[in-house]
């Protein structure tokens, strides 16, 4: 017990001071938690205080938040070309959260445009993002980020006890996320549970998998949220339910997860369904987790996180949408860091403090879509996520939802759908309960034909080891 309180203190002091984190001290409080659960059945009372880490409390995380923004932004400047002429004339020891917005934000296009000069430690790693939303972005990793952050993460998961042995985690995500598949692979080594990295095969043959036809049912599954909808039809189609499998969580992020998915997915697997956890290639380990009150929580423990105003490009106000902005902090990223990085995702600022069971750490609504596809009509501003909401599980409707939308020259919101078995006057008046007014066209394409017209993450499919293409 002694250890233990040795290594959370020497871990907590790393935290707050900036320094490198020692990867095995983090990796053995994994270990003494899961020790702990087996001798005593569970890991005590001030388990969410070491979960949540030292920026928790609110009277402590603006200084904490200024010294870590000022700790990051001296190592940018020193090792990163790009930042060295993005902050020259900058007072870096001066530094606060108020500041910060003197500093131009980072944007996609720069790092696909000048990749090396983001390089701050020798690279380990490259992966890149799935490019689903526009053109990839190769990322370089460290060595030590690729240690530190399943530990950290295994840490989280194994004292909120979301993960631990007994449990088994099928990973349906693309090979192409490397970093991700990867990271869930050791966590799951280190939270001494096991893994099936299944990749984006054909949905019926994951369903297989789920029913355990190799001797082990999965508890969790991880995926992206078109891709579950594919399994949800697939499992429905051959009439399976909850009682023939063994989840008891899904999680799923990369792309909105509307309500009726979560609930469709329940009602069908017979698990918790986490959605629209947040969580970039670009800033990781910085993630998000959502709660029941469908906020979004940002870690504050390992970065920064702002809500810029769509139009001005100032801090939103309450209530306002704005672009996601986010500066992981050094330690925690050192190989291709990026500062106040716009993630394009856009969220709407919180009236008043949030009344959530995860209260203590600061919030925003769910992710409603990217800037670039909002719809401004001549009635006002219609985002992604209220289409995604008011049609997904319309009867007639196949999980996953394919559509488009736009705004015509006549101010009014255009919908295109995939769909053979519902009309557009049905489509139409779905959208009118939700508030929302649109002239909608019905296209009776095949699956191929969809997925060429509206394509999602999950026709990132992979059939080089699968039976139908052995």
């Amino acid at each position: 017990m002694l250890e233990t309180g040795v290594r959370q203190v020497r871990v907590a002091l790393s935290m707050v001071f900036g320094r490198r984190l020692s990867v095995r001290a983090v990796e053995r409080l994994v270990a003494d938690a899961l020790a702990t659960l087996e001798e005593f059945g569970s890991l005590g009372d001030d388990v969410d205080e070491l979960a949540d880490g030292p920026f928790a409390d609110p009277d402590e995380r603006r200084d904490l938040q200024n010294r870590a923004l000022r700790r990051t932004v001296r190592k940018l400047a020193k090792r990163s070309p790009f930042y060295r002429e993005r902050l020259a004339g900058v007072d870096l020891d001066a530094l606060t959260t108020e500041t910060l917005t003197s500093i131009p934000v980072t944007r996609k296009a720069d790092l696909i445009e000048r990749p090396e000069d983001f390089l701050c430690s020798p690279p380990y790693l490259a992966t890149q993002t799935t490019g689903t939303t526009g053109r990839p972005v190769q990322i370089w990793l460290s060595r030590y980020e690729m240690e530190l952050w399943p530990a950290l993460i295994a840490l989280s998961l194994v004292l909120r006890g979301e993960l631990g042995p007994g449990d088994r985690m099928q990973i349906n995500l693309s090979s192409r996320a490397t970093a991700a598949v990867q990271e869930d692979v050791a966590v799951c080594r280190l939270a001494n549970a096991s893994c099936h990295v299944v990749g984006q095969i054909p949905p019926d043959e994951s369903i297989e998998h789920l029913l355990g036809r190799d001797g082990v049912q999965p508890t969790i599954l991880t995926g992206a949220p078109s891709y579950l909808g594919q399994l949800v039809t697939a499992a429905r189609r051959s009439g399976y339910g909850p009682d023939d499998f063994g989840l008891r969580a899904i999680y799923g992020g990369g792309e909105m997860l509307s309500r009726n998915l979560m609930d469709a997915l329940r009602e069908t697997f017979g698990a918790k369904v986490v959605g629209d956890a947040f969580g970039m290639t670009e800033l990781l380990p910085v993630g998000g987790r959502t709660c029941s009150k469908r906020h979004l929580h940002i870690d504050p423990n390992m970065g920064y996180a702002e809500v810029l105003d769509l139009d001005t490009g100032e801090p939103a106000a309450p209530g306002r949408l704005g672009a996601l902005t986010v500066t992981p902090y050094y330690p925690y990223r050192e190989c291709m860091p990026v500062l106040r990085y716009n993630t394009g995702d856009v969220v709407r600022t919180l009236e008043g403090e949030p009344d959530c069971e995860l209260s203590v750490v600061p919030a925003v609504s769910y992710i409603l879509g990217k800037a670039g596809l909002l719809h401004r009509t001549d009635d006002g501003i219609v985002t992604p996520r209220d289409i995604v909401e008011a049609l997904d599980g319309t009867p007639g409707l196949p999980f996953p939802l394919r559509h488009r939308a736009s705004v015509g020259d006549d101010g009014r919101l255009h919908v295109e759908v995939a769909a053979k078995e519902v009309t557009a006057v049905e489509i139409a008046e779905r959208l009118r309960e939700q508030h929302i007014d649109a002239d909608v066209t019905v296209l009776p394409l095949s699956d191929e034909e969809a997925a060429q017209r509206f394509p999602l993450r999950c026709d990132l499919t992979e059939h080089t080891f699968t039976r139908s293409h052995a």
